[in-house]
């Protein structure tokens, strides 16, 4: 899901599960009289064990069209589970707690984060229906009876914070270029088309156009298409939708559990290798050539934002290198540069891009701008590679689409494997992949120049 789409509601899941672990862990202090601050295995479990359970619950999986008896059942779901274990490790592991200490603690837990829940949950829709906030703008694309409920709706849960901005009725030659017009002049976030029409001739060109510019799609289905498809729902009221694309790394504990990794990965580089690399690395490139230590950047981040990127400087300063990717025994490249892009140390500042939040260990190598504008118009849906933070490393340079792109075959295929990371993170597969770019490294590459 873009940023935009909900403006800045997307940093409202990793704040609260902050709260939330800061209040299971500091209240632990309180109740426990007996648990002293050397039980660090305590808070760790406690910790990992609240992000399992909501995992297991779909605790923070709570969206604006979320009825509010749902949030009450995930609420309880992530507090047994939470109580469960606490209990057991009370029991099994160490005993630190009566009876009236595990209920007392199991009691402020559940009406603290109850009451914060709930009310970041209904001041939202408050924003939504009174203040006008907190909205996302819709396109609407159908005829059928089951689109027209859907507005009745929207149209009446105004704290849903959905704005029609305009309908379609089809997907004819005439519409669709009606339609396209209309999304290209205007910001859009989501677009909701009436199932039936994906049989039209015209629905994979608005899918591509909606992925190209990054608009989320959803399905409005009936009950028939429903039970034939065996779709998972969502319902809008009491309207069925479908999302278009599941993706990983919009669920609020995966994008913790990223960023939690990349962290502490970032930061054992930076204090154990970029101390004392940067002053060697440093030293032999002002040897060798005037200029900066550093080369920065702009290049395509998270969501199509633009970011300053980080490597040792490998070339001489020169006006193309905004424009112009290296190329094989390209003349601008300085001999230490020559060693430091074979070995891939140029990257290694780019751990400062992982720490600030820019960039993540793995994910689709980011681009530059201007190439990042070229491609998206040569290679279909391919801004959806934006939809996750760009990575030191990823799955297409981990099988042979590293460094230049000679040939449109080139950026295909590595956009393929791209979207193909998308829609299967685990955290296992970027195991995987920085075992695989750290092999290659040593084995040897032959486009790393």
């Amino acid at each position: 899901m873009s940023k935009k789409a909900g403006r800045y509601s997307y940093l409202i899941r990793p704040l609260t599960t902050c709260i939330d672990l800061i209040i299971i862990n500091a209240l632990a202090q309180v109740w426990f009289s007996s648990l002293t601050e050397g039980h660090f295995l305590f808070h760790l479990i406690l910790s990992i064990g609240w992000l399992i359970a909501a995992g297991l619950s779909g605790y923070y999986e709570v969206f604006r069209h979320t009825k509010t008896v749902r949030v009450a059942e995930k609420v309880c779901k992530q507090f047994i589970f939470q109580f469960i274990l606490v209990a057991s490790y009370n029991g099994i592991l160490d005993r630190f707690a009566e009876a009236n200490e595990l209920v007392g603690y199991g009691i402020s837990i559940f009406v603290i984060i109850c009451t914060i829940k709930f009310t970041i949950f209904f001041l939202l829709k408050y924003i939504r229906k009174f203040l006008g906030g907190n909205f996302r703008n819709i396109v609407l694309v159908g005829s059928e009876k089951e689109v027209d409920n859907l507005k009745s709706v929207l149209l009446k849960r105004t704290d849903l914070g959905y704005r029609i901005t305009n309908h379609f009725f089809n997907l004819e030659d005439d519409s669709l270029e009606d339609l396209k017009k209309y999304l290209s002049e205007n910001e859009v976030d989501e677009i909701f088309i009436q199932f039936s029409l994906t049989k039209e001739k015209n629905f994979l060109a608005i899918l591509e156009f909606a992925d190209s510019s990054m608009i989320t799609v959803h399905y409005i289905p009936t009950q028939k298409d429903i039970l034939n498809n065996n779709f998972a729902v969502e319902y809008y009221d009491l309207i069925p939708v479908v999302p278009r694309r599941v993706i990983p790394l919009d669920k609020p504990y995966n994008i913790l559990l990223k960023r939690l990794f990349d962290l502490v990965f970032s930061i054992l580089v930076i204090v154990f290798i970029l101390s004392w690399l940067v002053p060697l690395v440093a030293f032999l490139i002002k040897r060798e050539s005037k200029g900066p230590v550093f080369f920065k950047q702009k290049r395509t981040g998270l969501n199509d934002e633009e970011f300053w990127c980080y490597k040792f400087r490998s070339m001489h300063i020169n006006e193309n290198s905004d424009k112009q990717q290296a190329t094989r025994n390209d003349q601008r490249i300085t001999r230490i540069g020559a060693f430091l892009r074979k070995s891939s140390l140029d990257e290694f500042p780019q751990f400062i891009n992982v720490f600030l939040g820019n960039m993540s260990i793995v994910g689709p190598r980011p681009h530059m701008v201007v190439h990042t504008k070229m491609y998206s118009k040569r290679v279909s849906r391919f801004m959806l590679r934006h939809l996750v933070k760009p990575g030191i490393t990823g799955m297409a340079q981990t099988h042979g689409y590293r460094g230049e792109i000679e040939n449109d075959r080139d950026i295909i295929n590595r956009f393929k494997y791209d979207l193909f990371y998308l829609e299967n993170w685990s955290i296992l597969l970027d195991l995987k992949i920085i075992y695989l770019t750290v092999y290659n490294v040593f084995r040897g590459e032959e486009k790393a120049y």
